[in-house]
C-alpha cells in the first residue's frame, strides 16, 4: 500500500451552498486519467463534476443527490442526476458501468456505510477505482475538545457535523475497507492542522499523534480480486 501526504445559480456564499459547491482539487488527483465514466455519489451542485469535465473533456459523469434543490442545479453540471437516496437508487445504476465512483465526504451521513460499499461494486468495471473522503475523529482538535474540555458538541460542519450517522478514524476506515474486500491502494490526508506544536510532538512519540494532524483522510479503493 502506498501512503502519501498532502495539504489541501441558486447559490451563495451561505456556508451550506459553499459545502454543496466545493470542487475538492485534492480529490480530483486521486482519478486515474483513463477513467471516463465516473459516477459522483453526493454530488452537490455539480462543481466537482464540473471541474471533472474541465480536466478532460468528453468525460461521462453521473451524479447522486439527495437534495433536490441542489439536484436541479447540479443537472447544469452533471450528464445524469438521479435525486434520492442512495441505498434505493443504487438499482437504477446500470451494472458493470462505471470506471470510478466517488464518495466525498458521504459514507459518514448513511446509516449503513458497509452495505452501500459492499452493492456499489455491481455497478463498477474491473479494475474501477472506490474514491472517498471521510472526516477524521482523531484530529488534533476533537481530541482536544474530548479529553481535556470532555465535550462533544456538534456543529454546522465539520468533523462533528450533526447530520453524520457515522465517525471514523484512520484505523477504523482502513478496517471497514478491508472487512467488506476492498484494497486500499493509497490513502492521504488532507487539511493539515496549522499548529505549530504538533509536528515535534508527534517526532518525539514517534509518529504516534501523526494520524490527528489531518481534518479528514481521502483513499483510493478498489475490489479484491481473489484468483
Amino acid at each position: 500500500m502506498d501512503v502519501f501526504q498532502s495539504g489541501q445559480g441558486v447559490f451563495n456564499n451561505s456556508p451550506e451552498h459553499v459545502y454543496y459547491a466545493n470542487p475538492r482539487p485534492e480529490m480530483m488527483n486521486l482519478l486515474p486519467n483513463s477513467a471516463q465514466k465516473i459516477l459522483d455519489v453526493g454530488c452537490g451542485s455539480g462543481s466537482f463534476a464540473r471541474a471533472l469535465k474541465n480536466q478532460k473533456p468528453g468525460r461521462e459523469i453521473w451524479g447522486i443527490e439527495i437534495n433536490e434543490v441542489v439536484g436541479a442545479e447540479a443537472r447544469k453540471n452533471v450528464d445524469k442526476v438521479l435525486v434520492g437516496d442512495i441505498g434505493q437508487l443504487m438499482e437504477d445504476l446500470p451494472a458493470k458501468y462505471f470506471d470510478a465512483v466517488y464518495f466525498n465526504d458521504v459514507l459518514e451521513h448513511l446509516a449503513d456505510p458497509y452495505t452501500i460499499l459492499s452493492r456499489i461494486g455491481q455497478h463498477l468495471k474491473p479494475d474501477a477505482k472506490i474514491l472517498v473522503s471521510l472526516p477524521n475523529a482523531r484530529h488534533i482538535r476533537n481530541l482536544f475538545n474530548f479529553i481535556v474540555k470532555k465535550d462533544w458538541e456538534y456543529t454546522d460542519h465539520g468533523v462533528l457535523d450533526r447530520t453524520h450517522l457515522r465517525f471514523f478514524t484512520l484505523k477504523s476506515a482502513l478496517r471497514m475497507f478491508d472487512s467488506l474486500g476492498l484494497e486500499v491502494e493509497s490513502y492521504q490526508g488532507i487539511v493539515s492542522t496549522g499548529k505549530w506544536f504538533m509536528r515535534p510532538l508527534n517526532w518525539l512519540f514517534f509518529g504516534y499523534f501523526e494520524d490527528t494532524l489531518y481534518l479528514q483522510y481521502a483513499f483510493k479503493v478498489k475490489v479484491r480480486h481473489v484468483d
